[in-house]
């Protein structure tokens, strides 16, 4: 009988988007799958489009959105519901409030055979013991972050106050380089109440029934290997492993952008590429310093840029259209209109890595970019901004040197004449053509690890045999 996977991936268009991967893979073998979605319009915005456009994309995906978690009582006892300010925190108690909607989902089914679930969406493991279902996760980022983040409620022991006074000092941890502790999510280098929550997520993830991760062994060797010898859960098992990525979109499938065509006049690898992801924004100050360093270098680029973030900003809300005039410096764009081009919110970021015009990626280290950078083929200029991403800057820059990092990212700004460099560096020195000749090898990695008989092909055959015979884990 054919086997039916829930996939459940939370909120988030990082979260999301390789989730709906993981589904298509599922598919390719032979697996129904469901993609269990929380009411887009709850939390954000931006999530909302990335849902819509995921099923424009996607037409064999089977989603479902899932109803309205029941509204939290007036009189509830639990002030922090109603006090608490972190988006991190709100996305858990989002998340907590749908295990009743997911739950009568799940039971309506025919049959479920197990339930995958995002890292946010921790609590759906009740639902899943509730139901005797196998329960597994999908890390959506690297092997590193994952073996750094399993140490974490090691490392907190009761005592939250730890990882502030941590300060800059280099901490260590198996399979990955030293690090600067500062380079941690500030969530958790704090002791505000995001802490707690985030802890509390690693500290269950082991008792799943496995974790798949999106990357590949020949990317991540010794962070793979340290998860699999069970150094990163001290004192306790660690789940079954299995690194099935690199899993990406394969972009196209909608109208061109004008942005492509405009890459398609200009010559081989010739184009710096700046993105920053669904949640990247800078200041206006920054961007002013970006565009200077940009035509300093005299390089080709193409720029997306987002409006900065108002001090009232909520997380979800949707940003204006920027005022390219108003926050680029005066006569910038016609000034640069010969070799640059600047796009309003939004790029086909997969098309336009893939195109051969395209030589460097500056991106904000989010995993689902840098794979996308990994598998184009192309160096990166590394600017990381929020959440782990300070984390894979060390990994790209450090381990798998595939990338240079941008100096100052964690001062007020980045100054144009650090653009201005990196930027020539990149496309016009021998260091750069060094950095370009690694990335088409880990390209070469990447497509090896996908095909037929290749480690993560096979890791995802081990993981589909591994189904019929589940350890179910117990809390």
């Amino acid at each position: 009988m054919k086997k039916t996977i829930v996939l459940y991936p939370g909120v988030g268009v990082g979260h999301l988007v390789p989730m709906v991967e993981v589904a298509k893979l599922f598919l390719k073998h032979g697996v129904a799958v469901i993609v269990a979605l929380g009411d887009p319009g709850v939390e954000s915005t931006d999530f909302s489009a990335a849902v819509a456009r995921a099923k424009a994309s996607n037409p064999s995906v089977h989603f479902h959105v899932l109803p309205p978690p029941p509204p939290v009582p007036v009189d509830s006892s639990d002030s922090q519901v109603a006090s608490t300010k972190h988006h991190v925190t709100r996305i858990f108690q989002f998340l907590t409030a749908m295990n009743g909607p997911l739950r009568d989902f799940l039971r309506s089914l025919p049959s479920v055979d197990a339930l995958i679930l995002d890292m946010f969406c921790v609590d759906a493991q009740d639902v899943a013991f509730e139901l005797k279902l196998p329960v597994y996760y999908f890390y959506a980022s690297g092997a590193a972050a994952l073996a750094i983040f399993l140490n974490l409620p090691s490392m907190v022991a009761g005592n939250s106050a730890r990882m502030k006074e941590l300060g800059d000092s280099v901490i260590t941890f198996p399979g990955v380089p030293p690090f600067k502790a500062s380079d941690l999510p500030n969530e958790v280098t704090s002791d505000g109440e995001a802490l707690p929550a985030i802890v509390g997520m690693f500290d269950r993830m082991p008792r799943a029934d496995g974790i798949l991760i999106n990357s590949f062994d020949s990317l991540e060797p010794r962070a793979v290997r340290a998860l699999r010898d069970g150094l990163c859960v001290p004192g306790r098992a660690t789940p079954p492993v299995y690194c099935i990525g690199p899993l990406v979109s394969a972009g196209g499938g909608g109208k061109e952008h004008e942005c492509t065509t405009w890459l398609d006049a200009q010559p081989d690898k010739s184009v710096v590429f700046l993105s920053f992801g669904s949640m990247g924004t800078f200041s206006a100050k920054q961007l002013v310093e970006i565009a200077v360093g940009l035509e300093k270098s005299g390089e080709r680029f193409l720029w997306v840029v987002r409006s900065p973030r108002s001090p009232d900003f909520t997380y979800g809300d949707a940003l204006p259209e920027p005022d390219l005039d108003a926050l680029l410096p005066e006569g910038f764009l016609e000034r640069t209109k010969d070799r640059g081009f600047v796009v309003k919110s939004w790029a086909p970021q997969v098309e336009v890595l893939r195109h051969r015009a395209t030589g460097a990626f500056v991106t904000h280290c989010g995993w689902n970019s840098t794979l996308e950078g990994v598998t184009a083929g192309l160096p990166l200029l590394c600017w990381p901004l929020y959440a782990e991403q300070r984390v894979n800057k060390v990994q790209i820059v450090e381990e798998m040197v595939l990338g240079v990092e941008m100096r100052g990212y964690n001062e007020e700004v980045v100054k144009a004449e650090e653009v201005e460099e990196k930027v020539r560096w990149v496309m016009a020195s021998e260091g750069g053509r060094a950095l370009r000749e690694r990335a088409a090898a880990a390209k070469d990695g990447a497509a090896e690890a996908l095909k037929e008989g290749g480690p993560s092909h096979l890791a995802f055959l081990q993981f589909l045999h591994n189904l019929d015979t589940p350890t179910l884990q117990q809390d």
